[in-house]
């Protein structure tokens, strides 16, 4: 019997003993897992994104280790449309897994699209408002009658607004323009726009004199920061579920290894091998230890966050419906993980508040 039939009958008869059993379809042995990243990638081998633990699984090639025995291919593909271009491969079955925040996967799941969300992958993620380098912005509130440029469809969205919410602002009382994340920073540098909702990127501006930073989610409320996790498709799941197993798995082994402060400077060291410098990490990071952002627990914090953004979506009128959110979050596998590797409690896990959880 070779790797592959070996690993096809490994999903027939597959228990997560943590949570009774997990029924698999007959399938053809497993040939290939394609994985879809909400990002562009950098290149022809693209090395980015950074940030998140699925950045470092592809730096480090840990999936592509765990199915080697098998001959199984790991194939990557990364979205410069971010989550809505990776929604259009899930619809049409071009992926297994896929990395993506939390607005554009609500909106695949509004539509009927079969997906289990397995793993925290970059929570907590930063929002930053840049302004020009001589404007008179200085917060949120300045904003009124203002352009700000925004990624419309990404898990930015739902953030932003949620933050422009709390500061008495609503979408009408500025003018949001649609620009992803590079078009939206050229458009500050030339004046296009008076402002933009970035990520990490707002730290390179910055630092060479085209912006400056006026507000963090961060130092604001943690609600407004980002959530992304990984996710697999029902299908995939039902069919391969050893597969989906040693994936998890394999991406709790990551997160375990760069939770650790002494892996600081590598971390950030192989994250600066991306778009941006090392430095621009380090004050991302600046305030927060990693077992927070790096963890991948899909604890009440993060559900609840789920929650709130698929009723602002409908809110948006993004989606027709507010999907059932709690029976999305499937723990099975992470529990299993966590258990095997013997990290229960590792990780600290918070609730709807934003406070660790007693």
């Amino acid at each position: 019997m070779n790797p592959r039939q070996r690993l096809g009958l490994l999903a027939l008869a597959f228990t997560l003993s943590a949570a009774g059993p997990v029924r698999a379809q007959i399938a053809e042995p497993l040939k290939v897992i394609r994985i879809g990243v909400a990002t562009g990638g950098v290149g022809s081998n693209p090395i980015r994104h950074g940030g998140t633990t699925t950045a470092l699984a592809y730096t480090d090639g840990v999936f592509e280790e765990a199915f080697r025995k098998d001959g199984v291919e790991v194939k990557w593909t990364f979205f410069k449309g971010a989550g809505p271009a990776v929604n259009e491969a899930l619809v049409n079955g071009q992926l297994d897994f896929a990395w993506q925040g939390d607005l554009p996967s609500i909106v695949h799941r509004a539509n009927g699209v079969k997906t289990r969300i397995v793993a925290g992958s970059g929570v907590r993620t930063g929002l930053y408002l840049s302004v020009q380098p001589d404007s008179d912005i200085r917060r949120i509130e300045d904003l009124r009658g203002k352009k700000v440029a925004l990624f419309k469809g990404t898990n930015l969205h739902l953030a932003a607004v949620a933050a422009l919410a709390a500061h008495g602002l609503k979408e009408r009382d500025l003018r949001l323009i649609n620009l992803d994340l590079a078009s939206g920073r050229a458009a500050l540098i030339n004046k296009d726009v008076d402002a933009v909702f970035d990520y990490v990127g707002a730290f390179d501006l910055r630092d060479k004199g085209l912006a400056k930073i006026v507000w963090s989610a961060a130092a604001d409320n943690y609600k407004y920061t980002r959530q992304t996790a990984l996710l697999v498709s029902d299908a995939f799941a039902e069919r391969h579920p050893e597969a989906v197993q040693r994936v998890v798995t394999s991406l709790v082994k990551v997160a375990h290894r760069y939770s650790n402060e002494s892996n600081r400077a590598e971390l950030f060291e192989r994250w600066g091998k991306a778009e941006y410098p090392d430095k621009v990490w380090r004050e991302d990071f600046i305030g927060q230890p990693l077992r927070v952002r790096l963890s991948p627990l899909l604890d009440t914090f993060l559900v609840s966050r789920y929650k709130e953004a698929a009723k602002d979506a409908h809110a948006l009128k993004l989606t027709r419906s507010v999907p059932e959110i709690d029976s999305w979050f499937d723990r099975r596998y992470l529990t299993v993980a966590l258990k095997e590797l013997k990290l229960e409690g590792y990780w600290p896990a918070y609730g709807a508040d934003g406070q660790l959880s007693q």
